[in-house]
């Protein structure tokens, strides 16, 4: 469990940011799922979801990268949340899958050419003598605007993904699960993301990505 509590590359349980924010948001109560629900409602709001974020720059997936913009995608999100728990005392790893969103905006599905996110970002918390995942991507205000109910976390149910939304149409579905990992494996990672979007590892993603950043206030 050693490696799950120790800070590493991405997941920097120890940067001074990151440990402000987790003592600030960790709540009163000693009891450590109590602590990781706390903390999971804080990632969840505090950093707003934008996909448009993603850089090729590793640097980017750090926890304390993702606190300091104030929006990120779903795998920063999980690492922020993993490194508070982190510091917390709470085991802590990353799990990625492939998934089909398929509330997905027409804008996002014609950048990636695909209405499949590969390498959607979760957390997974050891608690209670098991492992419990969380996922503290999609804050609230994006889930009313998508009229999704946002994902809720009680420290001991998984809480991974918006099956249906409000109406009973279907919105998200895992396709892959690549496993879970003590950090962002980068090179596995980038990897299967140029395969599944080799458009977007050409010289013009920035800028295009850039173009697209308010996509997500128009569905």
């Amino acid at each position: 469990m050693e490696t799950y509590l120790n800070p590493s590359r991405f997941i920097d349980s120890d940067h001074p940011a990151v440990v402000e924010f987790a003592e600030k948001h960790r709540g009163s109560s000693a009891d450590s799922g109590d602590q990781a629900v706390s903390l999971y409602y804080a990632v969840r709001e505090a950093v707003r979801y934008n996909p448009y974020t993603f850089s090729r720059d590793p640097n980017t997936l750090n926890a304390s990268f993702a606190l300091a913009a104030g929006q990120s995608y779903c795998v920063p999100k999980a690492t922020l949340l993993a490194a508070c728990a982190r510091h917390c005392g709470i085991a802590a790893r990353i799990g990625l899958a492939d998934v089909r969103n398929h509330l997905s905006t027409p804008r996002l599905i014609a950048l990636l050419k695909s209405d499949v996110f590969a390498m959607h970002g979760y957390t997974e918390l050891y608690l209670n003598g098991r492992w419990v995942k969380a996922t503290p991507a999609f804050n609230q205000q994006l889930c009313e605007l998508f009229d999704v109910p946002p994902l809720a976390f009680d420290g001991i149910n998984d809480s991974v993904f918006h099956a249906f939304n409000r109406q009973g149409k279907r919105s998200m579905e895992y396709l892959v699960d690549h496993g879970q990992f003590a950090d962002v494996p980068e090179d596995f990672f980038f990897a299967h993301l140029e395969k599944c979007y080799p458009h977007l590892f050409g010289e013009q993603m920035p800028s295009v990505l850039g173009d697209m950043q308010g996509d997500l206030s128009r569905p």
